[in-house]
């Protein structure tokens, strides 16, 4: 009788690969040569009440695929927004070796692949983290910054008072110090993260200072953005993923590239920003997240499993 498959859970996956492993194996990953234009395109569908994602990815280690939904509606139910479920599979039979909590594992991996940009982006004594959006990833980015920056300071503004507040208490309870802001908080960041369901920018790029770094994560679409053109215009440096992806469906990107304030050329992929010291200047770094991050983190994660044993 076939074994069944182990099932990594949210303990599991966050027990296994910490913020700062998960923000190492990713920067590892793309300094040996992992080509994230030449990746898997995974496949998005529409359907009533949402979307299905199908996100698949090979490296020279492993294969896998993460199933991924995205349920707006979700919000008013008490449940997440974003759920999935990962398969990873054995690379050269092409066996499934393990399931794992996908949306633990988009919960990790999409700040670590911020992390490693921020590295190359931020000034290295950055201190104050303004952060917009209250949810998982809000958390997340917070967790994988400290990584990378000595933050000190983390301001969150979210359009809910009290989840905004809840977020607050819990990162006091890591020893930040940190409060409720609101969007003319950016004015005195270092770094500002967005990680919303905006569909329109949430702030004016005039007000950022220079040299302040600003990531978005919170859209896949070519109509949704949450950073302005002023704030990639004035970017000395703007990153993303993947250039051919980004001008698919990197909202702020494709809508910065149709105004004319960057250039298709001038978008910096993050396979290239690593090899970079970090920059005095302004900066973007634009995800809208791809296979081969959760790859990465996934095969890392079963990989200390196996050594580890079942818990």
């Amino acid at each position: 009788m076939t074994a069944p498959l182990p099932y990594l859970d949210e303990a599991d996956v966050f027990g296994l690969v910490p913020f700062a492993d998960a923000v190492a194996a990713l920067a590892k990953a793309l300094s040996g040569g992992l080509d994230p234009q030449a990746s898997l395109q995974r496949s998005i569908h529409d359907v009533e009440h949402g979307q299905l994602l199908l996100m698949p990815a090979e490296t020279a280690t492993a294969a896998g695929v993460k199933l991924s939904t995205v349920a707006p509606g979700n919000s008013g139910r008490g449940l997440p927004r974003v759920q999935a479920l990962y398969v990873l599979y054995d690379r050269v039979t092409l066996t499934p070796v393990a399931l794992l909590d996908g949306t633990a594992l988009t919960t990790l991996r999409t700040p670590a692949v911020s992390a490693v940009a921020v590295d190359h982006l931020a000034a290295p004594g950055a201190r104050h983290l303004v952060v917009l959006g209250s949810g998982p990833q809000a958390w997340g980015h917070v967790e994988a910054l400290l990584a990378v920056r000595p933050l000190s300071d983390v301001t969150v503004v979210g359009r809910d008072p009290d989840r905004a507040a809840v977020l607050v208490a819990r990162i006091r309870d890591s020893g930040l110090d940190a409060r409720v802001g609101n969007h003319d908080d950016v004015a005195d960041a270092d770094v500002v993260v967005c990680a919303t369901t905006a569909r329109q920018p949430l702030f004016d790029g005039r007000r950022l200072r220079p040299g302040t770094c600003a990531v978005a994560v919170g859209s896949h679409e070519p109509d949704a953005r949450e950073l302005d053109d002023v704030t990639i215009g004035a970017a000395e440096r703007v990153v993303v993923e993947s250039r051919g992806v980004a001008l698919r469906e990197a909202g702020d990107i494709i809508q910065a590239v149709r105004a004319g304030v960057v250039a298709e050329d001038d978008l910096i992929e993050l396979r290239d920003a690593v090899r970079l010291a970090p920059t005095t200047g302004s900066s973007v770094f634009k995800s809208v997240g791809m296979g081969w991050q959760d790859l990465v983190v996934a095969d890392l994660a079963h990989q200390r499993w196996t050594e580890r044993g079942p818990a």
